[in-house]
């Protein structure tokens, strides 16, 4: 469950509104809300029939003690009407059992409500938060004073043997790249670089987790049932791919309660990614641009509600310290109602701009998702010692995704000569200052 009853009862038509506002059934809130009425009537009504079956019991003992035959009328009476109030009650149970069933399932499908400053709308509506550093041009000069033109990254991988599609192609399938020579280094060294930068300057605690989750773990983070269909499954074990370091780097705290000294507990974590949709529609097919796997370094955070506001603008601040160090031009979102996603409160996407194909690139979002996750996980603190436990809120952004950060890099740092410079901060990681044939 991820809204919670009490909330659901409580505000009923902020969530009903929350939901039209990311384009979603507002229905199902109704059905949740009946459903709930229906639940509640269900166990009052089990919990009057146990009262009285206890009290016909305590009545029975009480008649024995008082000289009534244990097999007489008297008592045969009371000891039928206690057994005709479990048989009512067993089916009453059975009733709630299935109440609850489908109340969660419904409650799974209600969307996390936006958060009073994020913008309504379609992607349209996105605003531009912030940009940082100089939009290269298509069209360049070289220092002899030649003009020239920036190629786009598939020209310039192909030139300088970085990565290859159509073995990968024939391999897995479309959409599975394989990196090659300098652009196998790259992906190493921006894993790093990276890594070493959210853990030993940044304070966050690296972890490896996982490649592939079991279906608790992705219910928790929500990708089940919102986007099961962009999983892939190994059906034969019941497991699916990561489509980010997210689902398994959140769920390490399920079921579990922080004591408040403990938190903020932030997380830096590298993992393959697959995710199915890529290519949809015939968008975006070429080169690297959108592909069913790829690499990133995911940042996961736990707070303290108070504190999860101020800790989403940090997060994405981090994304951007990687953006910086390494060049390249960019700018940050905040995502409207309908383009930000099911479970999110608020997000920030960070665009990075690729001269080559003059597009901005998508390589972080960073989102905060309140206590919706924690919900669904039971991820707890107590405020102090032997208070109540409450949910913790989470966040996440990529530190950054891979394939775009290539393809930007790549773009931004080609020469004319058809060499590519190598950003200074990754020159240690790469044991070089240039890329050439």
């Amino acid at each position: 469950m991820s809204i919670g009853l009490a909330r659901l009862r409580e505000e009923p038509d902020r969530i009903r509104q929350g939901a039209i506002d990311k384009g979603e059934d507002p229905s199902i809130v109704d059905a949740a809300l009946e459903l709930e009425t229906t639940r509640r009537r269900l166990l009052a009504e089990s919990d009057r029939l146990k009262a009285e079956r206890n009290a016909a019991s305590k009545t029975i003992g009480e008649a024995i003690r008082g000289g009534a035959a244990p097999n007489g009328p008297e008592v045969a009476a009371l000891r039928k009407a206690s057994t005709d109030a479990g048989v009512e009650i067993d089916k009453i149970d059975a009733e709630l059992a299935a109440a609850e069933t489908q109340l969660e399932e419904l409650m799974l499908r209600i969307p996390n409500p936006a958060d009073p400053d994020v913008p309504v709308g379609d992607e349209s509506a996105n605003v531009v938060v912030r940009t940082w550093g100089d939009l290269l041009a298509k069209e360049g000069v070289a220092e002899a004073g030649v003009a020239w033109t920036r190629r786009p990254h598939w020209e310039i991988a192909e030139r300088l043997k970085m990565f290859d599609l159509e073995r990968g192609a024939k391999i897995t399938g479309s959409g599975f790249p394989v990196y090659t020579g300098q652009g196998s280094r790259l992906q190493r060294a921006l894993i790093d670089f990276m890594l070493d930068i959210h853990t030993g300057e940044h304070g966050m605690t690296e972890v490896w987790p996982p490649a592939m989750v079991n279906a608790a773990s992705a219910r928790g983070t929500g990708q089940i049932p919102d986007k099961e269909d962009l999983m892939y499954i190994a059906t034969r074990d019941e497991l699916y791919l990561v489509p980010t370091a997210e689902v398994p780097v959140t769920n390490l705290h399920r079921d579990e309660i922080f004591e408040a000294d403990q938190l903020p507990v932030r997380y830096a974590a590298y993992s393959p990614c697959f995710r199915r949709e890529a290519g949809a529609a015939g968008k975006d097919t070429r080169g690297i641009l959108r592909v069913h796997q790829f690499d990133k370094v995911e940042m996961v955070f736990f707070e303290k509600p108070e504190a999860s506001g101020e800790a989403l603008e940090w997060l994405t601040a981090r994304a951007e310290v990687i953006l910086q160090r390494l060049g390249l031009a960019y700018r940050v979102l905040l995502m409207a109602t309908k383009d930000m996603g099911f479970v999110q409160a608020k997000k920030y996407d960070i665009e990075v701009w690729a001269p080559g194909v003059e597009r901005w690139l998508e390589v972080s979002s960073c989102s905060n998702f309140r206590d919706y996750q924690a919900r669904r996980m039971a991820i707890r603190y107590r405020p102090e010692p032997g208070a109540k436990p409450e949910l913790v809120h989470t966040l996440n952004g990529s530190g950054l995704a891979l394939a775009r950060t290539v393809a930007a890099i790549m773009e931004t740092y080609q020469q004319p000569d058809g060499s590519m410079a190598v950003p200074e901060a990754l020159q240690p990681y790469m044991r070089t200052a240039l890329v050439t044939v």
